[in-house]
């Protein structure tokens, strides 16, 4: 029974403190939502950044030590002759090779893009097979089929493909013998991801298919990747490669799967140095600007503050009373700032799917975001709550 009453007068200890510090942040109603707006932006720049950086880093966070991406010395936009892959796969070292041409295009509209991918069916299957969930009777239909397509669980979800479907893919750069610059494919098989951080946003179809029709750039292919015998016998695989087309009219560069995906995100800049630098400059500027108007808050309520004290209030409430403020401001911003940062990445999903497939707010940034919301209220609020804490009330009320 005393148990139950206990509990029950805790409670109302919380609801009566919390709707103190609720009074109180709106006392100036116009002061506080100018700072929940300021704290909102900075979370919502927060979010999209971090979600940008995430996305990023998704191609190294599931890539290999022991497979090799090979592409045009020039620039990867290059081609590279598709007998590259005979040599290629013929050398001492080399487990598995395969290739592909990067066709990306839209389904229907040009808004609608897609990441689609020209591919050799039976070798790519084998070199992917530990990033993506093919089963046999997939694999037989891919390879069986002359105009097959495979569809990643995530794609099919979004347009409602399924098993079956004749899907048109128009090209942005590519054109038929005839003209036209749609591909008809039929999807024979869905697959899902076996790695948490790989995309399954993405359609691929049959090298041969798109090679016999297009009307340029026939017997050329985008890269070659392959899987090497070790981690080891990457770098000397690498080096081997590229001597042996050094010279040549398509000269080469090697790289590790992670090398490689690090390289093309230097060509949109350091984006991690980006998210550190806006968000701390936007954080710590913000960061000023709650915990200055909190210590004035605290000093306009000094004889306010020596009053609770002198009815009895221990230091120890006064500080949480003061903390609490900045914290739950620092949440009535933060929140919907996070949120609003999650409807800007959905509407810009679809502008940005052929470089940043898969991107979206996922719950380790938001539940990062949620730390940094705790973090920040209480590094903005500590100085004036210990301002609080130490004040004298004899003093206070003299003033």
């Amino acid at each position: 029974m005393l148990e139950s009453v206990e509990t029950l007068l805790r409670a109302a200890l919380f609801v009566s403190d919390f709707l103190f510090i609720w009074r109180n942040l709106f006392r100036n109603s116009l002061r506080a939502a100018l700072i929940i707006v300021s704290v909102a932006i900075a979370f919502a720049i927060f979010g999209v950044l971090a979600t940008f950086q995430r996305t990023f880093d998704a191609g190294q966070e599931s890539s290999e030590d022991d497979r090799l991406v090979v592409v045009n010395k020039v620039n990867f936009t290059h081609p590279l002759p598709v007998a590259y892959f005979d040599h290629v796969r013929q050398m001492r070292g080399v487990n598995e090779a395969s290739y592909a041409v990067w066709f990306g295009g839209y389904f229907q509209d040009p808004k609608n893009k897609l990441i689609a991918v020209a591919v050799e069916p039976e070798t790519y299957m084998r070199v992917v097979d530990t990033d993506f969930d093919l089963p046999p009777k997939i694999r037989e239909a891919f390879q069986r089929d002359h105009v097959a397509a495979l569809v990643g669980q995530a794609m099919a979800q979004q347009w409602g493909w399924q098993v079956g479907d004749r899907i048109p893919i128009t090209s942005d750069t590519h054109v038929q013998r005839n003209g036209s610059r749609t591909w008809d494919v039929t999807i024979v098989g869905i697959f899902d991801k076996r790695k948490p951080y790989v995309d399954t946003d993405r359609l691929i179809f049959r090298y041969d298919y798109f090679n016999e029709t297009r009307a340029f750039g026939k017997d050329t292919i985008g890269w070659l990747f392959l899987r090497a015998g070790s981690a080891i016998d990457s770098e000397r695989l690498a080096r081997a490669i590229d001597q042996g087309f050094a010279n040549s009219s398509y000269e080469t560069t090697t790289d590790t799967e992670k090398a490689f995906f690090a390289a093309f995100e230097t060509q949109f800049g350091n984006v991690a140095v980006l998210v550190l630098l806006v968000v701390g400059a936007a954080f710590g500027t913000i960061l000023l600007i709650v915990g200055n108007t909190m210590a004035m808050a605290v000093r306009e309520r000094a004889k306010e503050i020596a009053v609770l004290k002198t009815l009895g209030f221990s230091k120890g409430r006064v500080l949480r009373l003061v903390l609490g403020e900045t914290l739950l401001l620092a949440v009535l911003g933060g929140v919907p700032g996070l949120l609003i940062a999650s409807l800007v990445i959905v509407s810009e999903q679809n502008s940005l799917v052929r470089f940043m497939p898969g991107m979206r707010l996922d719950i380790t940034i938001f539940a990062l975001g949620l730390a940094l919301i705790a973090g920040f209220g209480l590094a903005a609020g500590i100085m004036p709550a210990l301002g609080a804490y130490r004040l004298d009330p004899a003093k206070a009320l003299s003033r």
